[in-house]
């Protein structure tokens, strides 16, 4: 699936497939919060099973009665190359481990506090996150994330302009608090880049 794919997606383009992938995740996530992973797997198992199960017997039934010498219904499905290919592979381990390798030099670099500032900034984030953890648990979290990410870009796209003005308001007023705190307090104010 590549971004022009997902951003569709989001965007709701394709209603009807927009609308089976957000409920077939809510579901899922829905269902964890119910039962465990293995639960939810073994029921998802047990219904695709039941399908193709009662699906194949049709099609022998119906081939019987009909006298007719269709094959196996799944064939064409049977015959695909489900493998991955190393090449794949390769390349997304390779985009993951530079993305890891990112991540831990800019926790290094936050926890031995190279800039102070990012340094405060991190601090006061997980000071937050502390509190939305004391509310939330993290599938609660996943399930507002997926909610957001289906209805934040429409609603953006519908309301850029008025979002857009109010977001440059707040983005004014943090730096002028920004400005005035790194002013007072000495060894905060930032370098030239």
């Amino acid at each position: 699936m590549d971004a022009k794919q997902v951003v569709d997606l989001l965007y709701w383009r394709d209603v009807k497939t927009t609308g089976v992938v957000f409920g077939a995740a809510l579901l899922l996530l829905l269902s964890l919060t119910m039962c465990s992973i293995v639960s939810v797997c073994s029921y998802i198992g047990l219904a695709l099973l039941s399908v193709t199960i009662c699906f194949r017997i049709y099609k022998g039934i119906l081939q019987a009665i009909q006298k007719s010498d269709e094959g196996h219904p799944f064939k064409q499905y049977l015959d695909q190359e489900v493998a991955l290919s190393e090449e794949m592979v390769h390349k997304y381990s390779d985009v993951a481990l530079s993305k890891l390798n990112k991540t831990i030099g800019e926790l290094r670099r936050v926890f031995l506090v190279e800039d102070l500032v990012d340094s405060i900034k991190f601090a006061v984030l997980m000071w937050i996150l502390t509190y939305v953890g004391a509310f939330f648990n993290g599938l609660t979290l996943i399930i507002l994330g997926l909610i957001a990410a289906f209805t934040c870009p429409i609603v953006y796209e519908k309301h850029q302009a008025q979002i857009d003005h109010y977001v440059a308001l707040v983005n004014n007023q943090v730096k002028d608090v920004v400005g005035k705190i790194q002013a007072k307090v000495p060894g905060m104010k930032r370098k030239a880049e």
